[in-house]
């Protein structure tokens, strides 16, 4: 933004030169981009950043400059020369999307003469680079710089009924704008209208059918609010930039709307003649309330690291037109109606710091880092990505949310139940993920369209559920460990398994068959006794949803907070053995019902002690196996602490052994 500093020292004398101006400026957070020197006037270019629409007027910086040196700031008087007439006789406002203008006032201008603007007002305009238009558009653009306010002057003997309507546009309405443009409206866009149609798109431009021209006797005088995401979308769908949408994309003062009217009438009557009708049409829909912030002291200076005097604070947050009142270390404030971008403490220790300035925190020659040790959670979580990576797992990282058809094949229950964030913001995956699986899947989709294969991923993240049924309170918030691959379900047991005995190797691992929704083929993982996640092989269903023809996935999720209680404390070491093992293969036609639990659960019933492991071989299924039963192959290994075993003592272990899964599980010996 350009600031005149002549026009600026008719709110606030500083007696400063413009190159100390500028510094303070940039000190309060607005650096300064040039100093221009012209005739009679010198022009600092500073940058305005988003949040503070406030200081797009002189007022604005008026005000900053003042905090910062203790002058007061000046404002302008303002005094309307008004008719007997009241406003009423002339203008109506109608607000029909109040969530988009919160407010709008009319007042009614008699007896202008439009012409050539004095030399006073033409010559501040042109001093900040504004093209002089006539004296009733000028003096707008002079109120807009003042107040930061953009005001819009329509020809009043062209609005239909003298009837002003903020709607929304109806699909095919066209319009052309001041400059030309041909506008073509859509449904979203907030529109200026009278009883025939649109005059103005709101917040960005006017309409050359309503345009001020030598011809005007009669304006109506538009000062109002607009929601800023509304202005933003228009003016850039339009492709119609002004220097109005760049004020009200970052927000207006809604309080001060009424003033900036009677400041905008007041010039235009001084620049163009004329009378003010009496009053104003204001509509002011949903009253906004005035912010209250609390700021702790010793918070301020812990989060600044220096001690700021708190006479000094409140000097400061006065001279900001907080308002604060000082209880004990509490400071409250009451957040001025220009500054939108207050609504926390931290918002408040930046305005003191900014202010008594950054300057004054001292910097030291050496940097000193304390580092902190890794806690348990990022050490679990580190071991386990170093043990999965070695499995051939890579890890990816997905956002929160899925899509509703996703969601659905992973939980129980109306999809309607997970907590979820407005379309408005995400118009598709706007779901809060319950489990992991579902984004893990459709990374592996993306990998194997790619054709990266063999492709195996993970992810550790958080997982949302809501608390209750009634909604209320916030959502249980848990972190998995899911896992999805592309080979069998065989090699995943394998990893989940290789993964928990790194953490626990005394951990005792029973997969259980378990229904699962989303897996044709499914299993609870217990650790202990106690559950810690699922596993299976994932559905037709959910194959097809995500059009993985040519695999068949296998999928597990474990609770991270159940791992954390299952790390080991100290490391036991054991003797390398001293007398060789004798292993031995049975192969055993059972049931196809017959799980592989069952099957060492009968094994271990009659085992001797120098049973030392049990392996699963393979599976067979085919010619010399009857219908409805399979043929599992095991690996026994043999071996004694305090010597050598014989063959003979193996072939008893063994016998036993075979004896026992007869009886349990109707096991036979297959033989060639």
């Amino acid at each position: 933004m350009k600031i005149s500093l002549n026009w600026l020292s008719d709110y606030i004398e500083t007696g400063l030169s413009a190159e100390k101006i500028a510094d303070i400026l940039s000190d309060l957070g607005f650096p300064c981009e040039g100093i221009e020197h012209l005739d009679g006037d010198i022009v600092i270019d500073v940058e305005i950043t988003s949040n503070r629409g406030d200081c797009l007027g002189l007022l604005g910086i008026a005000r900053e400059l003042s905090a910062a040196t203790g002058k007061e700031v000046k404002m302008p008087a303002v005094e309307l020369n008004e008719s007997a007439k009241d406003v009423a006789e002339f203008a109506g406002v109608e607000i029909a999307e109040p969530d988009l203008c919160g407010r709008y006032t009319a007042r009614i201008i008699e007896g202008v003469k439009v012409g050539p603007s004095p030399d006073w007002l033409k010559k501040r305009l042109e001093t900040l680079g504004m093209r002089s238009v006539n004296n009733v558009v000028d003096a707008t653009n002079y109120a807009m710089i003042e107040t930061s306010q953009p005001p819009h002057a329509f020809d009043y003997a062209k609005i239909a009924d003298g009837k002003i309507v903020v709607r929304k546009a109806v699909a095919g309405e066209r319009l052309v704008s001041i400059d030309g443009s041909q506008c073509e409206l859509d449904t979203d866009m907030l529109i200026i209208a009278d009883a025939k149609g649109p005059v103005a798109v709101a917040g960005v431009m006017g309409g050359a059918d309503t345009e001020v021209s030598e011809a005007t006797a009669t304006i109506l005088l538009e000062d109002a609010c607009f929601e800023p995401v509304s202005v933003r979308t228009t003016s850039r769908k339009l492709g119609l930039p002004s220097e109005a949408a760049f004020r009200f994309e970052r927000t207006v003062n809604i309080e001060a709307i009424d003033w900036a009217s009677k400041r905008t009438a007041q010039l235009i009557t001084q620049a163009a003649g004329g009378k003010v009708a009496k009053g104003v049409v204001d509509i002011y829909p949903k009253k906004t309330v005035q912010k209250e912030v609390t700021l702790r002291l010793l918070r301020l200076n812990k989060l600044l690291g220096i001690e700021i005097p708190s006479e000094e604070v409140l000097r400061i947050l006065s001279a900001l037109s907080f308002q604060p009142r000082h209880k004990d270390n509490l400071i409250t404030c009451t957040v001025p109606s220009w500054r939108n971008d207050i609504y926390r403490e931290v918002d408040l220790i930046e305005e003191a710091a900014r202010v008594y300035g950054y300057n004054k925190i001292p910097t030291e020659r050496q940097i000193r880092i304390e580092v902190a040790p890794v806690d348990t959670r990022q050490r679990l979580a580190e071991s386990i990505g170093t043990y999965l990576n070695g499995c051939g797992f890579y890890e990816t990282i997905n956002v929160t949310f899925i899509d509703n058809d996703i969601a659905g094949f992973f939980t129980e229950g109306d999809v309607k139940g997970h907590l979820a964030v407005k379309d408005v913001s995400r118009k598709s995956a706007n779901i809060l993920r319950q489990t992991l699986l579902g984004s893990l899947l459709g990374v592996l989709k993306t990998n194997l369209n790619a054709k990266n294969t063999p492709c195996r991923i993970f992810e550790i993240a958080d997982t949302f559920v809501p608390a209750g049924k009634g909604g209320g309170g916030l959502p249980i918030e848990k972190t998995k460990l899911s896992l999805v691959c592309d080979g069998n379900f065989r090699s995943l047991r394998g990893v989940v398994e290789g993964l928990i005995k790194s953490i626990d190797r005394d951990a005792r691992i029973v997969f259980t068959p378990e229904e699962l929704l989303w897996a044709q083929t499914g299993a609870q993982i217990a650790v202990n006794g106690k559950v810690v996640g699922t596993a299976g092989i994932v559905s037709g269903k959910v194959k097809e949803k995500l059009d993985l023809k040519e695999i068949t996935p296998a999928a597990a999720e474990l609770d991270f907070e159940q791992l954390l209680t299952l790390q080991n404390g100290d490391i036991k070491v054991k003797p390398i053995p001293r007398f060789p093992a004798i292993a031995r293969d049975l192969s055993i036609v059972v049931d196809e019902t017959v799980c592989w639990s069952d099957i060492v659960d009968a094994i271990k019933k009659k085992a001797s002690g120098e049973l030392e492991d049990i392996r699963f071989v393979g599976i067979y299924r085919g010619k010399g196996i009857p219908a409805g039963k399979k043929s599992v192959t095991l690996s026994l290994r043999f071996r004694d602490r305090d010597g050598t075993l014989t063959h003979e003592a193996v072939d008893r272990f063994e016998a036993d052994i075979v004896k026992s899964l007869a009886k349990s599980v109707s096991a036979e010996l297959r033989t060639v």
